[in-house]
């Protein structure tokens, strides 16, 4: 047997496999080709967003990788959901569960045709974390290749996001601007293919992969337009082949240190509070054990270094100019705030990354860890008679600590956007929306049409958001989400009244409302669970098997060691 082909010759070798080598040949593949190691090339092209609309194009140099280094690509696809394009709209609640979906269909694949190696491309964010949960879950060499940002946008001469026609929307139901100016904003926001261009949940991911060591270094943060992104795409594919001959496996790299130093980078970028749930979810596939908690810990000691969207001046491509990656890794490294020997797939450790990162002398996208933006990282885990279990609080974009007010409460999300944009909201507000965790939304969907509402109106230095769901990267203001348990399971937010006092204490990490025990527990007697919102098909499924977002809301027990 090849020893090069540890699993793929059980499907291309010998007599028997005549019927499987025929139906192979049939397609184009030749005997040449079936006697090389087979390394499949995951896909989610999807013409439903810009995000992934590369990755067709993307994948053949990645295959031209391959077999440059000796190996023969065999490509596979599935799915994705932009939540970018479903923000606000029942579809919303399909993209949580599309990286659950993602994770078993690349396992399926991969194992239903004995592939050697993976090289799995990613972009829209919840492909992301997909990516590194199936590599973590199989154990077989492999990678995660990032397809690259979107280019900002360019209106009335500044840099803008699709963030900004959120927020534009929000504007112009406050009457702020005209529909011609939301439509002219609309038009430009978002000019090619690529990711959302802001530090919203696929740069941060992408960045957290790299830090983590599942993607190569250096060639995430190209934008996704461009010869350097081919180039980029031929050397992920090259380096997959040599992970095989060289027998290093996914765990070998995500360890407990790379977790720590992807935190970190999150932190050091005000990164989206998705982090939290995802980098908790790939290290359940990856074995690792990890704690909201133990994430916390990392945030409050790593101050903000990078003023990148939403929450700062930036965006992708101002940080791919300015170096890249690897200019946060050489500041978290100086301030001694990351592990520098954690190594990456591509052989080299953190701390060669760092050294051979060329800084431009003109940046002003990263500052020193010793005069930091902000002396704490982006987020913080609440604990409380609210939030038991943790929730997650963003605090890059703000300065508030702090926020008691009275609680206006919504059962959907829906409910809360148009209650915005009525303008029943008022200064000093809670707004609270439940029953839109995993398993009440179900899907756990983003508030970004409400919080992005309510900064349209200028009212997000006023008031305060807490949900059991989660918000989009591209969320600023005084927001908690990712509340457990969550209102479908019972926990305490879904015992809320208008009214209730809250107190949002990020020092002290407490979200509380100003109830007794004994009164939480007698309205806990008097609640009753809701109907589930779908009671068959892929949404019934994930709402009957999910975990709390505490527990990276997966809905696999987290397997230890090799499937194979």
């Amino acid at each position: 047997m090849n020893p090069l082909k540890p699993r793929s010759s059980e499907m291309t070798d010998g007599p028997s496999r005549a019927g499987a080598r025929s139906m192979l040949k049939s397609i184009g593949y030749t005997d040449s080709d079936l006697a090389k190691p087979i390394i499949g090339v995951a896909n989610m092209w999807i013409e439903t967003m810009p995000c992934n609309y590369n990755h067709r194009e993307m994948a053949q140099y990645v295959k031209e990788g391959i077999r440059a280094a000796g190996g023969t690509p065999m490509e596979i696809n599935t799915i994705s959901v932009s939540d970018g394009v479903s923000m606000g709209t029942e579809g919303m609640k399909g993209s949580l569960i599309s990286r659950e979906v993602i994770v078993d269909s690349i396992e399926v694949a991969a194992r239903g045709h004995s592939f050697d190696g993976l090289v799995i491309l990613v972009a829209c964010d919840k492909t992301i974390p997909a990516g590194a949960m199936a590599l973590a879950r199989l154990n077989i060499p492999g990678l995660t290749f990032y397809t690259g940002s979107i280019l900002p946008g360019l209106h009335n001469g500044k840099k803008v996001t699709v963030q900004d026609v959120y927020e534009a929307v929000g504007a112009h139901a406050a009457g702020k601007i005209s529909e011609d100016d939301l439509r002219a904003l609309e038009n430009v926001a978002c000019p090619g293919a690529g990711a959302c261009g802001g530090q919203f949940t696929a740069n941060t991911m992408a960045m957290a992969l790299e830090f983590l060591g599942i993607s190569p270094a250096g060639l995430s943060a190209s934008p996704a337009v461009g010869k350097e992104k081919k180039d980029d795409a031929r050397k992920a594919g090259e380096l997959a082949v040599n992970l095989l001959k060289n027998g290093i496996l996914p765990r070998d790299v995500m360890t407990r240190e790379a977790f720590d130093n992807a935190i970190a980078c999150v932190a050091a970028t005000g990164g989206s509070t998705n982090a939290a749930l995802h980098i908790i979810a790939i290290a359940r596939e990856a074995g690792v054990s990890l704690s909201i908690d133990e994430f916390d810990a990392v945030m409050a000691r790593t101050p903000i270094l990078a003023s990148l969207k939403p929450g700062g001046e930036f965006v992708a491509q101002d940080l791919h100019e300015a170096g890249g990656y690897g200019v946060i890794a050489k500041e978290l490294l100086a301030a001694e705030l990351a592990h520098p020997s954690v190594r990456n797939v591509d052989g080299r450790s953190l701390t060669q990354v760092a050294e051979s990162t060329v800084v431009s002398p003109e940046q002003k996208v990263v500052v020193s860890a010793s005069n930091p933006i902000k002396n704490w990282g982006g987020l913080a885990i609440l604990r409380g008679n609210l939030s038991p279990d943790g929730s997650v609080v963003k605090l890059a974009g703000h300065e508030r600590l702090t926020h008691k007010g009275p609680a206006k409460v919504f059962d959907s999300e829906k409910d809360a956007f148009i209650a915005v944009q009525s303008g029943q909201i008022v200064s000093g507000d809670v707004v609270v929306i439940r029953y839109e965790g995993p398993a009440g939304g179900p899907g756990m969907q983003e508030m970004l049409g409400v919080t992005a509402a309510l900064v349209g109106r200028g009212m997000d230095e006023e008031v305060a958001l807490i949900t059991d769901g989660r918000f989009s990267g591209a969320t600023h203001g005084f927001t908690v989400g990712h509340i457990a348990p969550e209102a479908f399971r019972g926990g305490p937010i879904a015992l809320l009244k208008d009214g209730d006092s809250i107190l949002i204490d990020v020092e002290n990490r407490r979200l509380d409302v100003e109830l007794s025990d004994g009164d939480l527990a007698k309205r806990l007697s008097e609640w009753k669970q809701p109907e589930p919102r779908y009671k068959t098909g892929v949404m019934a499924k994930y709402a009957k098997t999910v975990s709390s977002p505490s527990d990276g809301a997966i809905t696999s027990p987290g397997l230890e060691g090799s499937i194979w």
